[in-house]
């Protein structure tokens, strides 16, 4: 009994045993695998408890990814809770934005049916029963609008085996009936069976799985969603110890070579070329990195384009585009950077205020500039890349302090707006993301 005041009915003391076992499975469902394995050596009732896969480790997949997907419909519900949470606890590692590191050999149609590279953005959710990858294009209304072209579809078949389809002309369409089949490992039409190759937490190759049909068994304990085999060092490891075991066995050699005939027929007959993804990790920004993330803007030529501002290690930033390939190292030279992160405060100088009000801000047509955006909280002085250049190659542009120096403009709703005393105008940039998973102003290909 616990120790209560004179003239107080006492308290008795509760032991977790003493719980309901509804209770007792609320309070393990906050611990993890490795932390109810340990709880489960305690006694031998606990370890039944902690046995029930349909409802401790039910209760530990809703507790995690309930809000975001329908647990019970992964596999048919056919599949053990177990085997999904170990799925699932690798799928939850692509959520969010990649970007195309590959050079893409191949192109896909947009909405209207035009051939172009596959965008560098690519966009991974949580679905209703399964993972999307879709890629991430800006809209042609000339707007702030962005399309998402589902192309990647990534389930557990009810045998708990992991399926991957793609579509190569982002042309996913994801019904009850394609969902249906793909669930059962027969992707129709022009799908294409694929393996997510895991390089790391930051790295993921997509390849097609030639010969090994349109399943792979995910069952023997290991429960990685994402594949980490199938992609060099392992294929090459392997192809080294089949050489070796062909060239000291009898016949080996006329075995290896036709090994390798049948080996460049499959890779003939693919209808996929290989594409490496790396993540965005920062793509949010926060307190004490408010311009840090993925940003969308209008640019001089009335086109939407991408950004990436990212803080290094010693407290500078710098500005990449994302996704114009049509420029030689446009995605490595950087937009903008500096040094010096510290904010200019209100009130402003009439210098400054003078160069923020004799530029004009490029909007979409037809839009009018907010309320927010008219007012600015902060200024920092940024430089362009035009001071980034080899020795020699420099042109006059590079030596003239003006035309290298910039501003950015922070305005009241965590927006931001940049621009360099060359030009003009200025370019305004919105969130792409919400929340960190919410892709905005996203519109369906028609």
């Amino acid at each position: 009994m616990s120790n209560n005041a004179a003239g107080e009915t006492p308290i008795p003391d509760l032991q977790f045993s003493d719980f309901p076992e509804d209770v007792q499975l609320c309070i393990l469902s906050f611990l993890t695998p490795l932390e109810i394995s340990s709880f489960a050596s305690t006694s031998k009732r606990f370890l039944t408890l902690c046995r029930t896969d349909s409802k401790l480790w039910f209760s530990l997949c809703d507790r995690r990814w309930g809000s975001k997907t329908q647990i019970a419909k992964w596999g048919s519900g056919l599949i053990s809770f177990k085997h999904l949470y170990r799925t699932l606890h690798e799928y939850e590692n692509l959520i969010g934005f990649w970007r195309l590191s590959s050079s893409p050999r191949t192109q896909i149609n947009t909405p209207n049916s035009t051939p172009i590279k596959p965008p560098a953005l690519v966009f991974f959710e949580w679905g209703q029963s399964f993972i999307t990858g879709s890629r991430v294009l800006p809209s042609e209304n000339g707007g702030y609008d962005v399309v998402k072209l589902p192309f990647l579809w990534m389930g557990i078949s009810p045998k708990g085996e992991i399926v991957n389809f793609l579509q190569p002309n982002s042309g996913l369409k994801l019904d009850s009936n394609s969902i249906k089949l793909c669930e059962m490992g027969s992707g129709e039409g022009e799908l294409v069976c694929v393996d997510v190759n895991c390089m790391g937490d930051s790295h993921i190759v997509i390849e097609e799985r030639v010969g090994f049909g349109g399943l792979r068994n995910n069952g023997n304990g290991n429960g990685n969603g994402v594949e980490g085999s199938g992609s060099p060092p392992d294929r090459l490891t392997s192809e080294m110890y089949q050489y070796f075991a062909n060239r000291t066995s009898p016949g080996g050699e006329r075995a290896w070579r036709r090994q390798r005939r049948r080996e460049r027929e499959k890779q003939g007959n693919k209808k996929w070329e290989s594409e490496h993804f790396v993540k965005i990790v920062n793509y949010c920004p926060t307190s004490s990195r408010p311009l840090q993330g993925l940003w969308k803007g209008i640019c001089e030529d009335t086109n939407l384009d991408f950004y990436l501002v990212a803080y290094d290690d010693i407290g500078g930033i710098a500005c990449r585009r994302i996704g114009d390939s049509c420029k030689p190292f446009s995605s490595y030279a950087p937009v903008f950077w500096t040094s010096n992160t510290t904010f200019i405060e209100s009130p402003f100088s009439s210098e400054e205020e003078h160069i923020y009000e004799t530029r004009e801000h490029l909007l979409p047509p037809g839009d009018i500039l907010c309320s927010e955006m008219e007012s600015v909280s902060r200024i920092l002085y940024i430089n362009s890349s035009y001071d980034l250049v080899l020795p020699g190659l420099a042109g006059p542009a590079s030596v003239n302090p003006h035309q290298v120096e910039g501003r950015i403009w922070e305005y009241g709703d965590g927006s931001f707006g940049f621009g360099f005393l060359r030009d003009n105008h200025i370019i305004d940039l919105k969130h792409i993301a919400m929340d960190g998973w919410c892709l905005l102003d996203a519109i369906q290909p028609l």
